[in-house]
C-alpha cells in the first residue's frame, strides 16, 4: 500500500480524497495555487506546496510541476480527483513514465472512452444501443447541415472531449446549427484542449440515467446501481439521486450489464461511470467519464462503498474489496450541489467572500464543502461550494430530510442555489419525479427565486487586550508551514489569513445586474465579472428583446447576455477579448 499521495485538486474534492486517505493511514500532500493560498484543503493536507499562479494553466493544469512536486516529497501516487487533469491520457501516461501510480484508468481507457466519437464508435460495434448521430468527428459547419439532415433536428452539438455540459450546444433549425456548432468547438479547445465535434439527435426530455462501475486488475468489474441527474441547467447537474426512481429491477440489471461490458471492453480499471439516457425502457449509451463524479456520494450512501478507497485499493495494485454479489441499495439518497449561481439571473456565476458559514448536520446529512466563513469564491475556478447529501429510507423522506438540511445551511455574503433548492424540492414536479425541465425553462419562474438578502457582516469590534495564541500559515520554499504564536497579534505586517481568527474587512455590496441603477432601462449591464467571448452585434443594429448581445465567460461556464428590451443599439461598450466587471454598461439599447 502507499504511503503518500499527491492530490492534484482543489476545494471540496480535494478534501473529501484526504479524508479516506487519512482513513486508510495514508500521508496526502495537497497543492494550492497563489489564490488558494488560504483554502481548507490546503489546511487538511499532511503537507502543502505552492504550484503556480492562480490561473489553472499555471498549477492544477501544470503537469510537471505536479510530478517535480510528487518526486521532490516522495510521493508514490497521485489522485487527480475530477475536472482539471482527471481524464487527461497524457498526465496519466507522464505518471507511468515517472513511475508515480495514477489513480485512475489506465491511459489506453481514458483515450478510449475519453473521445467521445471513439467511445460511441466502440459501443456501436459492441451492440450497445447509442444516441443516434455521428460515431465519426464532424469537420465544418457545411458537413454539420448535411448531417444534421440525416439525424434530424433538434441536434446537440458535442465537443468529442467534453464532459460535465461543456461543449454542449442544442440546434433546433438549420438557422441555429452555426452558433452551435461554433460554441462547442470553442469550449472544447479551451477546457478539453480538443475543438473536434460530433453530433446527436436531441432527446426532448430524457432521464439522464448513469451506472457507477468498479474495476480492478485482477478481472473484477461491478456496478453499484445506479444515479438519476435529470435536474440540469445548460447540461450541467444540479440535483442527483440515487437509485432512479424511475428504473426498475429489470432495467436496473440490464443498464448494469451495459456498464460493466463497457468497462471490461477496454481493459477498465478504477472507479468509472456509464452515462446514458432514458426514455420510457429504452436506454441509450451517452458517455462514459473516466474518473470519479461529482455525485459519487449518492451512491456511497446507498451502498455504503468508499468509492475513493477502492480507487486507492485498485490504483495499488489489489482486489476490490466488494463483490456484484456484496451489492444492495438501501433507502436513497439525494444530492444539491450548492453552487454560487443566482437562479434568477439564470444560473449566472455569482463570486465572492463568504461573510459567514454554517453547515446543517442531523442524522443521516453529509457535508462535502471546501470552503469556510472568510473563503472567497473565486471567478477563476468553477461555481461549486459544496455538496449537500442525504440519505432516508426513501425518496420522500429523503426530500424532507434534504429540505431541513437546506433551511439550517447558512453562507451570508454571497448568492448561492439554496433559495432554488428549497423552492424546486418543494414542487409537484419533483414529488412526481419529472426532469423539472419546464421549471427550468420558465424564466418567470426562475425570476421569482430572488435570494434573502444576505445579512451584512458586523461592524469590526476592537482586539481584546488579553494574550492570545494564534496560529499563522508561513510559506517557505514553497512549502507551507503551520506556526503557532501565543501573545499579542501585531497590528501589521501582513495577513495572517484565516486560520489566525481574525475577522475580514466588510464586503463591500455590490450593483445588481440587468439594468443600470436609478432605472434606466436602456442601459444593459453585465451582471457577471468575466472575459468576453462573443459580440454578434454592433453598434447601429436593431435588436428585440431576448437578442444575444454578448457571451460572457466567468467560472468555467459561458453566459449569454441578452437584450433587455427592443431598440436600436447606440452604445456598444465590449469587444471580443475584453474583460468586464459586474455593473458595467455592455450597451445601450433606445
Amino acid at each position: 500500500m502507499f504511503e503518500k499521495v499527491l492530490v492534484a485538486n482543489r476545494g471540496e474534492i480535494a478534501i473529501r480524497v484526504m479524508r479516506t486517505l487519512k482513513e486508510m493511514g495514508i500521508a496526502s500532500v495537497g497543492v494550492y495555487s497563489e489564490a488558494d493560498r488560504d483554502a481548507p484543503h490546503v489546511s487538511e493536507a499532511d503537507e502543502a506546496f505552492l504550484i503556480g499562479g492562480p490561473a489553472p494553466a499555471e498549477s492544477y493544469l501544470n503537469v510537471e510541476k505536479l510530478l517535480d512536486t510528487a518526486r521532490q516529497v516522495g510521493a508514490e501516487a497521485i489522485h487527480p480527483g475530477y475536472g482539471f487533469l482527471a481524464e487527461n491520457a497524457a498526465f496519466a501516461k507522464a505518471c507511468e513514465e515517472a513511475e508515480i501510480a495514477f489513480i485512475g484508468p489506465p491511459a489506453s481507457a481514458i483515450e478510449a472512452m475519453g473521445s467521445k466519437t471513439r467511445a460511441r464508435e466502440l459501443m456501436a460495434e459492441a451492440g450497445v444501443p447509442i444516441v443516434p448521430g455521428t460515431t465519426a468527428p464532424v469537420e465544418s459547419v457545411a458537413a454539420a447541415k448535411k448531417e444534421a439532415k440525416k439525424i434530424g433536428y433538434p441536434v446537440a452539438c458535442k465537443a468529442a472531449g467534453g464532459g460535465g455540459g461543456k461543449g454542449f450546444r442544442v440546434a433546433r433549425t438549420d438557422e441555429e446549427l452555426e452558433d452551435a456548432f461554433e460554441g462547442a468547438a470553442r469550449e472544447g479547445e479551451k477546457f478539453f484542449s480538443d475543438p473536434t465535434v460530433y453530433l446527436e439527435r436531441y432527446l426532448e426530455d430524457p432521464r439522464h440515467v448513469e451506472v457507477q462501475v468498479l474495476a480492478d486488475s485482477h478481472g473484477n468489474v461491478i456496478h453499484l446501481g445506479e444515479r438519476d441527474c435529470s435536474v440540469q441547467r445548460r447540461h450541467q447537474k444540479l440535483i442527483e439521486e440515487a437509485p432512479a426512481p424511475h428504473v426498475n429491477e429489470e432495467m436496473r440489471e440490464r443498464i448494469g450489464k451495459i456498464a460493466t461490458e463497457a468497462a471490461a471492453a477496454v481493459g477498465y480499471r478504477s472507479a468509472g461511470t456509464v452515462e446514458g439516457l432514458q426514455e420510457g425502457d429504452d436506454y441509450f449509451f451517452l458517455e462514459m467519464n473516466t474518473r470519479v463524479q461529482v455525485e459519487h456520494c449518492v451512491t456511497e450512501m446507498v451502498t455504503g462503498v468508499d468509492i475513493v478507497r477502492e480507487q486507492v485499493l485498485v490504483a495499488a495494485g489489489g482486489e476490490l474489496s466488494v463483490k456484484q454479489d456484496d451489492v444492495e441499495l438501501r433507502g436513497h439518497a439525494i444530492e444539491c450541489r450548492i453552487n454560487a449561481e443566482a437562479a434568477h439571473k439564470n444560473f449566472a456565476p455569482a463570486p465572492g467572500e463568504i461573510t459567514s458559514y454554517a453547515e446543517p448536520a442531523g442524522p443521516g446529512v453529509r457535508v462535502d464543502s471546501g470552503v469556510r466563513a472568510g473563503s472567497e469564491v473565486a471567478p477563476l475556478y468553477d461555481p461549486m461550494i459544496a455538496k449537500l447529501i442525504v440519505w432516508d429510507v426513501d425518496r420522500e423522506r429523503a426530500t424532507a430530510r434534504m429540505l431541513r438540511a437546506l433551511d439550517e445551511y447558512e453562507i451570508g455574503g454571497l448568492v448561492t442555489l439554496i433559495p432554488f433548492h428549497r423552492t424546486l424540492l418543494a414542487t409537484e414536479q419533483w414529488r412526481r419525479a419529472e426532469t423539472c425541465r419546464d421549471l427550468l425553462g420558465d424564466k418567470k419562474w426562475l425570476k421569482s427565486l430572488t435570494p434573502e438578502a444576505a445579512p451584512k457582516p458586523a461592524a469590526d469590534e476592537p482586539e481584546e487586550p488579553e494574550t492570545t495564541e494564534r496560529i499563522y500559515q508561513v510559506e517557505v520554499d514553497g512549502r507551507l508551514h503551520s506556526v503557532k504564536v501565543i501573545g499579542a497579534a501585531a497590528p501589521a505586517g501582513g495577513n495572517p489569513g484565516p486560520a489566525a481568527g481574525l475577522r475580514r474587512p466588510p464586503r463591500r455590496e455590490r450593483a445588481a445586474g440587468g439594468a443600470a441603477a436609478g432605472g434606466a432601462t436602456e442601459v444593459l449591464v453585465s451582471p457577471i465579472q468575466g472575459t468576453v467571448l462573443k459580440v454578434p452585434v454592433s453598434k447601429g443594429d436593431e435588436v428585440s428583446e431576448g437578442t444575444l448581445i454578448c457571451v460572457v465567460e466567468a467560472m468555467k461556464m459561458e453566459n449569454e447576455i441578452i437584450a433587455n428590451r427592443a431598440g436600436k443599439i447606440t452604445e456598444l461598450s465590449v469587444t471580443e477579448g475584453g474583460s468586464v466587471a459586474a455593473g458595467d454598461t455592455i450597451a445601450r439599447i433606445e
